[in-house]
């Protein structure tokens, strides 16, 4: 298939997706023996779409594939776990991390994901769960502003303090 074709099945595919996740959802109101019959049914449907259709046309055109995620939304490292690379230390880090920052209010899991691309381009290999147990300190220490419980970074904030 072309690419303007793969476009458009990948578009559907999503949608296809989308409604299963709502169904899914929905699932979670019915009966748990009627849940669990259609469980088997829904989780094939999801392997489907997910793991065989949109997977094949990733690999026929890498260029439709999504950019990559964080790998997770969710952390409980602690700064004492973290290693820095040998090259690295603390205030470098957060010399970055107090470069990115603003006045305004920032998504944590936005900011890590911005953060990651600037230690790329620094050549450091430093990760999500790093740079977020790291954002833990700097606000216990009250040397920044943050918001929510930052081990959940889609329900947390962080930001300069004023």
């Amino acid at each position: 298939m072309d690419r303007e074709q793969a476009a458009e099945l990948k578009k559907r595919l999503l949608n296809v997706g989308q409604a299963l996740d709502r169904t899914f959802m929905a699932m979670g109101q019915i009966d748990k023996g009627e849940r669990d019959a259609l469980l088997e049914h829904f989780n094939e449907l999801h392997e489907i779409v997910y793991r065989k259709l949109l997977v094949g046309i990733y690999a026929q055109h890498p260029d439709l594939k999504p950019l990559p995620r964080p790998p997770h939304l969710f952390s409980e490292v602690t700064w004492s776990e973290v290693l820095l690379p040998p090259s690295v230390t603390e205030d470098q880090l957060d010399e970055v991390i107090f470069s990115l920052l603003k006045s305004r209010w920032r998504k944590v899991v936005a900011f890590v994901t911005d953060v990651e691309k600037r230690f790329k381009e620094l050549g450091w290999t430093i990760t999500y769960e790093a740079t977020a147990a790291r954002l833990q300190v700097l606000s216990d220490l009250d040397r920044i502003e943050s918001a929510g419980d930052l081990r959940y970074w889609g329900n947390s904030e962080v930001r300069l303090k004023d």
